[in-house]
């Protein structure tokens, strides 16, 4: 889910915004549907944004907030105020989620940051029992991130692969692939219906690969969240 308002590569499996190396893929995604572990959904009691962290921390220390990181890594055209952090315009082309182009104006925005995990999920299925600085992490990580059209986003709540899928069926297999990818990568569990529906989906490209890269699991000491 968004919190407000990458390229071809980064939508469909590699990273280009994250760590060194963030290209890297790794095995079939289907494959790695049956490490995760399966349990029940926890109670969304304690749940809050900021249990995760200002949002969009430089938690890369690039001097850029993690927000502009992922709209310069995902808009084409993209243009700058003032050097080369605050991204004004760019177009998304296309937003993974619909396949149409969507315009980005900086004020009057039609893009949002998505959490493809999304953290209140994330907090039912683990993330409620970690340390902050890992949530601050899961938050800010690339491979966790993707730029799209705001108005399916903002339907899609904190909702799992057995609850939503983009309408941009084309996509369903990298995104599917991506939150296998997270979840895996952070050790959260997913439910006997979503595992289920990662099932369902992955089966349609059993050559899907996991997409890799991204932040360490654990964002720098000086980063708080409550």
């Amino acid at each position: 889910m968004s919190d407000d308002d990458g390229k071809d590569g980064a939508r469909n499996g590699g990273d280009t915004g994250g760590a060194p190396g963030s290209g890297a893929r790794g095995g079939a995604a289907l494959a790695a549907v049956d490490s995760l572990t399966v349990k029940g959904r926890a109670p969304r009691t304690g749940y809050d944004r900021a249990r995760f962290g200002s949002p969009w921390a430089d938690t890369d220390s690039n001097g850029c907030g993690t927000r502009d990181d992922i709209l310069k890594r995902d808009l084409d055209g993209v243009k700058f105020r003032g050097g080369d952090c605050t991204v004004v315009s760019g177009t998304l082309a296309p937003d993974p989620y619909t396949g149409k182009d969507v315009a980005f104006t900086r004020g009057r925005s039609r893009v949002d940051i998505d959490h493809v995990v999304a953290l209140s999920d994330a907090w039912q299925k683990g993330a409620g029992g970690w340390r902050p600085g890992k949530r601050i992490a899961l938050a800010n990580d690339p491979l966790n991130l993707l730029a799209v059209d705001a108005g399916p986003n903002r339907g899609k709540g904190d909702g799992d692969t057995a609850t939503w899928l983009p309408a941009n069926k084309s996509y369903r297999c990298a995104y599917v692939a991506r939150q296998v990818a997270v979840k895996k990568k952070y050790g959260l569990w997913v439910t006997g219906a979503e595992r289920d529906a990662m099932r369902r989906v992955l089966s349609r490209c059993p050559q899907e690969k996991l997409p890799g890269g991204g932040s360490p699991t654990q964002a720098p000491g000086r980063f708080r969240a409550r």
